[in-house]
């Protein structure tokens, strides 16, 4: 499939964005450079992630592929709490092997593995081909939304502060991060690399997976609070009176439930949502990945090399995802009225766009790992550089998950040039 037309695509629309609110804060915009090394290097983030030396393995054991009874699944099992619920829901003992679960679900159907899954909120699709995922009621909703969905709303308030300069045009503005895994890390961490200040809130009881920590957290600030806690509530609370922007993968209404009404809270607040399966539709509300999207869209099958279904070269509908989010936020910043907007993009219709794109190849060349000018080395850590090629690196490495104080950062950072 042309998925570096969709990664080249997605960064540049990024950087096109930027230039507009370089434009709208009355500094020079930048040359749009695409580095079509850079772009697949950060792309491929996990597999060019090394840690003294050593690459990581970005699945679990129960995290894939399974045969059943009438074709495929997949899974996604990488943090503890899927896994629990994968095992739940197969009816399998906690401690199950990878080889246990593969012979439970050569028992089941994809149907049934599916079902029960949604049932107990695990993660796991039937593997379905292109026309099958078309005509159904999902990928119907999904193909009919826009690729970004900009929504203003009733309320109004301050626009974003900034002191931008060419080099960061959202030097000042300050983004309250609440997203996980890749694509809404990968959004907020774009918008740290044009010089917003991000900070980042995680639950305690549900830790990062390291490296992912490592790989995405550049240029951010990173805290723990319990919103489930009063206490902790009021200070997440007086962290968003004072945003920006917000980012969250939440289900709708669920962290509304948790602090009451943003939008008395902070009026005129600029918030980026990405979410697996859209908006509307009746997977609207269910828990997915890129792998799992990939599964459930067709876009497996087609990558499929004859011993079952495969992958794209890279989990390039997050990394996509992540920087179309990131531009629809940037547009919302150049308007600069004081206008509340919501800013939504979903993996599966960025998969949709793929899906309908010109440029299959059938017999594509074998994939060539990017260049040693493509890697920063900050100690132990090896990452890939920025996907936009006029920045060197980060702004600064990862800090330690959870190891900042709930408090908006005081001065700035210092930027890496």
């Amino acid at each position: 499939m042309p998925v570096f037309a969709l990664a080249a695509g997605a960064v540049a629309v990024f950087a096109q964005a930027a230039n507009r609110v370089r434009a709208a804060a009355g500094v020079p915009s930048r040359p749009i450079r695409l580095d079509p090394e850079r772009i697949a290097a950060s792309f491929s983030g996990d597999r060019m992630l090394r840690l003294s030396g050593t690459p990581v393995d970005g699945f679990a054991d129960l995290s894939g592929f399974f045969r059943v009874r009438d074709g495929w699944v997949r899974t996604h099992a990488n943090y503890p709490h899927h896994r629990s619920r994968l095992l739940r829901a197969l009816n399998v003992p906690a401690d199950a092997s990878r080889h246990e679960v593969a012979e439970r679900l050569r028992g089941l159907d994809a149907a049934e593995v599916e079902a029960a899954a949604v049932a107990h909120d695990a993660i796991a699709v039937q593997v379905r081909g292109e026309a099958q995922w078309r005509a159904s009621a999902a990928g119907c909703a999904v193909a009919a939304e826009p690729l970004v969905a900009v929504t203003a709303r009733p309320d109004s308030g301050r626009p974003a502060g900034t002191a931008a300069t060419a080099a960061a045009p959202l030097a000042g503005v300050r983004v309250l991060d609440t997203t996980r895994v890749i694509a809404g890390p990968v959004a907020s961490r774009a918008l740290a690399l044009l010089g917003a200040t991000v900070l980042r809130i995680d639950p305690p009881h549900l830790p990062e997976i390291a490296w992912q920590h490592l790989e995405n957290g550049q240029g951010k600030h990173s805290a723990l609070l319990d919103l489930r806690d009063r206490r902790d509530a009021a200070t997440f609370r007086a962290l968003l009176a004072d945003a920006d922007i917000l980012l969250g993968g939440y289900r709708p209404g669920a962290l509304e439930a948790l602090i009451g009404d943003i939008g008395a809270i902070r009026p005129g607040l600029l918030r980026g949502r990405v979410c697996a399966w859209g908006r509307t539709g009746p997977w609207s509300g269910r828990r997915g990945f890129d792998s799992i999207v990939q599964a459930a869209s067709g876009i497996a099958v087609v990558e499929s090399g004859g011993d079952g279904p495969g992958a794209l070269p890279a989990q390039a509908l997050d990394h996509a995802s992540g920087y179309l989010l990131a531009a629809g936020v940037l547009d919302a910043c150049a308007i600069g009225d004081g206008v509340g907007r919501d800013v939504t993009v979903s993996l599966a219709r960025t998969g949709s766009w793929l899906l309908g794109a010109p440029g299959r190849r059938p017999d594509p060349p074998l994939p060539v790992a990017p260049g040693e000018a493509t890697i920063a080395i900050h100690g132990a850590v090896t990452a890939a550089r920025p996907a936009v090629a006029d920045y060197a690196d980060h702004p600064f490495p990862a800090r330690p998950w959870g190891g900042d104080p709930p408090c908006w950062p005081t001065p700035p950072p210092t930027r890496v040039r």
